[in-house]
């Protein structure tokens, strides 16, 4: 963990709309020895079932989802501002087409067996607890639906996690 400690989900201090909305994060999952990571816009952090969760979406075309969809546990990385380039790239580049790490000159880290990037100031460990796929039945507001394609394709698939740990840069 070299220059983290680990801290209760309840001592995250930051902002949540501003990191996940404005700051951003990376979803970062490994299965097969292949690891790797997207930039993420879209999310919450919460209390469900009596449990610490992240609110994490991800559309099906992405190659991290088919990591998520086969593993258990998986992280969400919180870069400074130093980083947005990488960012940039991990929310408009495929791992298919491209070595993410490589590419950002990431660092990867693990806790207890779950990737994750040195440089990042906040780090949560995440477990997931349920997943659903948004649907056109569930929209109530008007416009939403427009965010999709029509045929359906694309919609996200919620997941619901546990925030088994917190790491955050000392």
């Amino acid at each position: 963990m070299n220059n983290f400690k680990k801290i209760n989900p309840e001592e995250i201090t930051e902002n949540t709309f501003k990191t996940i909305g404005k700051d951003w994060l990376l979803v970062t999952a490994e299965h097969n020895d292949r690891c790797n990571m997207m930039t993420a816009s879209w999310g919450g952090l919460g209390i469900m079932w009596n449990k610490p969760v992240a609110f994490t979406f991800i559309r099906p075309q992405r190659y991290t989802f088919d990591m998520l969809e086969n593993e258990e546990c998986f992280s969400l990385c919180v870069l400074g501002e130093d980083y947005r380039k990488a960012l940039m790239f991990c929310g408009t580049k495929s791992g298919r087409d491209f070595d993410k790490i490589k590419e950002t000159g990431l660092t990867v880290q693990y806790y207890e067996g779950i990737p994750y990037f040195e440089e990042a100031k906040i780090v949560m460990i995440c477990k997931k607890l349920y997943t659903q796929y948004l649907d056109k039945d569930g929209i109530i507001a008007d416009g939403i639906a427009a965010n999709y394609k029509p045929d359906g394709s694309d919609w996200h698939k919620m997941y619901i996690s546990e925030i088994t740990a917190v790491l955050k840069k000392d």
